[in-house]
């Protein structure tokens, strides 16, 4: 089910032995759109420090109850390496992480296997030897969902709008649409516009571009957030685009994108 990142936010974590925090953000990869990282602020058990928690460890969704379940322990995370969530997390506070849990590089590798996010334990110990020397690059493709979050949108024919959100699959955790807001141009609507659409990304300059005309995003279907993305409502949203929906496509598969190297 696709859900807006303000539903994920302030949802619990709880772990194998109680709960450890609530979800304060999201580090997505700017490279395939998929989310890499939980922020969760732990509260007082743990003196107030965020910790990162990857979705490959998430086993339950319980979306009345607004928790998700982890398979891990509040000691393995109380252990787990300090990463300032206030800073961009760097490719060797990664190596750091990953190694830790025992859980494959998603960037790629041979030991770079393929899960599902949600109903697989990770591996323990994983084989991780020869990736940290292996010439990878220390800079991060890591984004976070707040930090883009005001971005503007520049179509192809001029400015249209900033992002105001993201709408991503509870299951693969693929960051499926930016939420934009238009409402500099026509108050109070909304559109979703796909990863794939976008041209270019200028974080120096805080801008999307986009390969839409912005005539085609004032026409386009009306994102309303309270109401749930359907297939139908997707279906209305490429015809009018005139472009091919992601679930057709022959080389994409979901159940490989998170913590995989797609």
């Amino acid at each position: 089910m696709q859900r807006n990142t303000t539903q994920l936010q302030g949802l619990t974590i709880r772990a194998t032995d109680g709960d450890l925090g609530t979800v304060d953000d999201f580090y997505f990869d700017d490279e395939t759109w998929t989310i890499r990282y939980l922020t969760v602020e732990t509260g007082g058990w743990l003196g107030g420090r965020p910790v990162l928690i990857a979705p490959i460890s998430i086993i339950h969704a319980d979306w009345q109850s607004k928790r998700l379940d982890v398979a891990l322990t509040k000691k393995q995370v109380e252990n787990s390496p300090n990463i300032d969530t206030h800073k961009p997390v760097s490719r060797q506070h990664e190596v750091a992480y990953l190694g830790y849990f025992g859980y494959p590089y998603y960037w790629g590798g041979p030991y770079a296997p393929t899960f599902y996010p949600m109903g697989v334990t990770a591996p323990i110990n994983a084989p991780m030897e020869g990736l940290a020397a292996s010439g990878e690059s220390a800079d991060t493709h890591l984004r976070s969902t707040q930090g883009v979050t005001g971005y503007y949108i520049e179509a192809t024919d001029g400015e249209i709008g900033h992002v105001n959100g993201f709408v991503v699959d509870d299951e693969t955790w693929k960051v499926r649409y930016m939420e934009v807001a238009t409402q500099n141009w026509w108050p109070g609507k909304k559109v979703l516009v796909a990863p794939a659409w976008i041209q270019r990304v200028s974080w120096a300059q805080s801008k999307v571009f986009v390969e839409l005309t912005r005539e085609s995003i004032q026409t386009g279907p009306e994102y309303i957030e309270s109401r749930p993305v359907t297939r139908e409502y997707e279906n209305l949203l490429y015809s009018h685009y005139g472009l091919p929906p992601y679930w057709l496509h022959a080389n994409e598969h979901e159940s490989s994108l998170t913590l995989s190297g797609v």
